[in-house]
């Protein structure tokens, strides 16, 4: 039985998705703990209401970048999880923290990556004209929003689509990869080859808009 650790900043919907497939689907995994880097992120009270263990670690209360990511890993540690498991965590750590959990540590970022790193996604694809947009599922890196991918999923960039409602329709799909790229690696079918993840048995490591992998584009 695998322990999984998840970190949030506010709603924690990823983390909200995680926890009701992990039940609803039988995973051979729990979730050990929910952390958040604020006391007022609501997803810690949905954590709760499901028998979680929650912390938080303020980064507010720390001088740098360094010491809260240290007191963030003690906190982890003590867990001694299989995977941490990023979702809406508002923080960029550290190359010694990403480097302390490298190949168990998986983020979602809502863009196709490598395109539209950082924050504004959506309104950066509005802006460079896209046709399509998505979510990308990937180990993390020192690198910022960069690391091997896992999964992603793709959704039409509508007439008349602004930054808000193009973010509902990726975080849709957020909501059916994310929760399956975990299940992937806590039943062990995910390998890393340098920049790229293997799985196996295989099967399709993408979504298209409405449909679930491998039933059309």
């Amino acid at each position: 039985m695998k322990k999984l650790v998840i970190l949030i900043s506010g709603r924690g919907s990823n983390m909200e998705a995680i926890v009701r497939a992990c039940a609803s689907e039988g995973w051979p995994a729990r979730v050990a703990a929910v952390i958040a880097n604020r006391p007022d992120a609501a997803g810690l009270a949905f954590a709760a209401s499901h028998g979680i263990a929650t912390a938080v670690v303020d980064h507010r209360q720390f001088p740098d970048r360094d010491s809260f990511d240290a007191a963030l890993a003690e906190q982890i540690d003590a867990i001694a999880p299989d995977l941490v498991v990023l979702a809406g965590f508002m923080r960029v750590l550290t190359e010694r923290f990403v480097d302390h959990y490298a190949g168990r540590m998986l983020n979602v970022h809502p863009s196709l990556l490598p395109s539209f790193p950082g924050l504004k996604t959506h309104q950066q694809a509005l802006d460079a004209g896209v046709r399509f947009h998505g979510a990308s599922v990937h180990f993390v890196t020192s690198k910022l929003d960069h690391g091997p991918i896992v999964v992603q999923s793709a959704v039409p960039v509508e007439a008349g689509d602004t930054a808000q409602t193009l973010a509902a329709r990726v975080l849709a799909t957020e909501h059916i990869i994310y929760p399956r790229a975990v299940r992937w690696f806590v039943e062990g079918r995910l390998a890393l080859d340098g920049s790229r993840v293997t799985l196996t048995p295989s099967e399709p490591q993408w979504l298209f808009a409405g449909h679930t992998a491998g039933e059309g584009a």
